[in-house]
């Protein structure tokens, strides 16, 4: 992360939180994002793939917030890693399904906030 410090403007103090998901297909169909693409109201998102077993499906797509932009992409390999600017993009993540009986995604999505642990982020760069 010390290779990114230049994303973040200065201050005195960052929050970071660490959320760890699994999504799994015990009822069918794993639903990552089921409210859609969406912003988290941070500053910085980083999404690591921590495993991905016996599911297809499962594609990241970020778009510009302000426009029409937009990237699809599968995170396929484990530790691998999504870092957006949270006030300059939308992302959503679609179903997985399993491949036998039964498949699982492991993310570890990782926020950044500059003004204070749920505050509003810092948008002086929009």
């Amino acid at each position: 992360m010390l290779g990114i410090s230049y994303l973040f403007p200065d201050s005195p103090r960052w929050y970071v939180e660490a959320h760890p998901f699994r999504i799994d297909t015990s009822d069918g169909i794993g639903r990552p994002t089921p409210e859609g693409a969406h912003r988290d109201g941070v500053d910085y998102v980083v999404v690591i793939l921590v495993d991905r077993v016996g599911v297809k499906g499962g594609e990241t797509r970020i778009f510009e917030a302000q426009g029409s932009i937009g990237l699809r992409f599968t995170l396929q390999d484990s530790w691998t890693a999504l870092i957006l600017n949270d006030a300059k993009m939308i992302h959503e993540t679609t179903p997985i399904q399993p491949i036998g009986s039964y498949g699982y995604r492991d993310t570890l999505v990782v926020t950044f906030r500059h003004n204070g642990f749920q505050e509003p982020p810092h948008r002086q760069d929009q």
